[in-house]
């Protein structure tokens, strides 16, 4: 394992990353500027992850190696904006064009990290908020039975109101299908619900003015209750897969409506799950029981068997997200860190994952011990180890960075301390840290495309991070109504 995370504490809200005024000095030439607010310092250096996923890393997201010869000596620094369009206009990378590396190069250091602006604000925590595929819709789901969908390109004007039908406790997830027709729904019951998306009714009240299908998780011979923590589509919108209390993972049937499978994954609560790839034969399970799991549905060698165990976390897995190449994943864990893991590296042996907790905790009500902090699992598996946010309370999420405009290169998570944490896939650092919720932040969402990013609360504010900004005032903190904090 390397632990590639700076654990520097950024006091300032946020900063860009780049600035023209600053890049003639910084990238043409004369002294080397360090850029405004970075965790990287002078002298200071990272341990890095692996040369594979750092070279992944920089292909996705490094500029055609015909314009660093522009910059000899340089090659480390990142070539300017002003460099990038010259190359173009020279037709450097011999396409007339920039390249998708090209055009991540210039995008991944403008980080959405002005503001904040407000989407919407509500007295009912917020534990669910995700752009949808193509970045034209964002669902937030609210303790108090309310999930909205906002139409992004139409000013984040409401288009579907959805009041959740037999909620129990809160929504504890939603997914879109990928044609964004239907949206699923799960709460602490086996029963998921289904909403039609793409209907003309604004005001989507459970089986008033619109129905809510409810899939049965439970299989006929198995009606008891269990919760669902966490529920995705597949690629091609015809199966779900979800996981539960009971310990298990559930993959539904959508055309032939009904349970498909059932696998006994893990010995405590199946936090988190969601499908590997494209393809759908990849499972990453995470658990309570502090391990996470792939299972490979092409060949179940015996009944609930993995493909693989990885071990590392010494506390239970809260999140989990696939970098969608069917290799690496990142997982969220109560042990305050999050995880990068490369499947080919995992074991087959869980009797390893014995208990090294010497000391009673609870993080639902506890922080988490100052002599926890620097333990390590005596087998951890994974490539890298981010720290510096606090996972407690609630399943906090975290995800990587857009493909589209970033290569991956970065890490995103909520955190019990009321902030958003980014960090750098390869180096480690925290790169920036958004500051404006009182409570913590479950769920964030970074648009596929844009430098926008969404951060939902238990404050019950949703509220866009952006570069450079839209130009309208961004919310104050003085400005913002008192509330009480949620800790319970």
């Amino acid at each position: 394992m390397f632990v590639t995370a700076s654990g520097v504490d950024i006091d300032e809200m946020g900063y860009a990353m780049s600035r023209l005024e600053i890049e003639s000095e910084l990238f043409d030439g004369g002294n080397t500027v360090h850029e405004a607010g970075s965790s990287t310092r002078p002298g200071r250096t990272f341990p890095k992850v692996d040369d594979e996923i750092s070279q992944l890393t920089n292909l996705r997201s490094g500029p055609n190696d015909r314009l660093h010869q522009l910059v000899p000596g340089k090659r480390q620094l990142p070539v300017s904006p002003v460099r990038m369009l010259a190359g173009r206009e020279s037709n450097y990378s011999g396409k007339g064009r920039f390249s998708s590396a090209d055009r991540c190069h210039m995008l991944s250091r403008y980080l959405p990290v002005n503001g904040p602006w407000l989407v919407d604000q509500t007295t009912s925590r917020a534990y669910v908020s995700q752009f949808s595929a193509d970045g034209s819709l964002f669902v937030a789901g609210f303790q108090g039975s309310n999930i909205r969908i906002y139409n992004v390109d139409r000013g984040w004007k409401v288009q579907k109101n959805i009041l959740a039908k037999s909620l129990r406790w809160t929504v504890t997830d939603t997914s879109l299908s990928p044609d964004q027709r239907y949206l699923v729904y799960t709460s602490m019951s086996p029963v998921v619900h289904i909403v039609n998306v793409g209907s003309s009714t604004t005001e989507s009240l459970a089986n008033v003015t619109e129905i809510h299908e409810g899939l049965d998780f439970s299989s006929n011979d198995r009606r008891y209750s269990f919760g669902i923590f966490s529920v995705k589509f597949s690629t091609d919108g015809r199966e779900l897969v979800a996981g539960s209390s009971d310990d298990s993972i559930y993959v539904y049937d959508l055309e032939a409506n009904k349970l498909s499978l059932r696998i006994m994954a893990h010995t405590a609560d199946v936090n988190t799950v969601t499908f590997a790839d494209e393809s759908g034969n990849l499972i990453y399970s995470g658990s309570d029981d502090n391990l996470c799991k792939v299972w490979d549905r092409r060949c179940f060698v015996a009944k609930d068997k993995p493909a693989g165990v990885l071990v590392g976390h010494l506390e239970g897995i809260t999140f989990l997200d696939s970098r969608g190449d069917g290799r690496y994943f990142i997982s969220n864990g109560k042990d305050q860190t999050i995880k990068l893991w490369d499947i080919r590296k995992m074991s087959s042996d869980t009797s390893c994952n014995l208990g090294y907790r010497n000391f009673e905790w609870d993080y639902r009500w506890m922080d988490y011990p100052p002599q926890a902090r620097d333990l390590k699992h005596p087998s951890d598996g994974s490539v890298a180890t981010y720290k510096g946010h606090s996972v407690l309370r609630t399943l906090i999420r975290c995800y990587f960075s857009p493909e589209y405009s970033t290569g991956q290169k970065y890490i995103y998570t909520g955190s019990h301390d009321s902030r958003v944490y980014i960090y750098d896939v390869v180096t480690g650092a925290q790169v920036a840290v958004l500051k404006h919720h009182t409570s913590p932040v479950r769920d964030c969402s970074w648009h596929p495309h844009y430098p926008v990013l969404v951060s939902s609360s238990w404050d019950g504010d949703v509220v866009k991070w952006e570069f450079p900004g839209n130009g309208e005032a961004p919310v104050l903190a003085n400005e913002r109504r008192a509330r009480r904090q949620y800790y319970d």
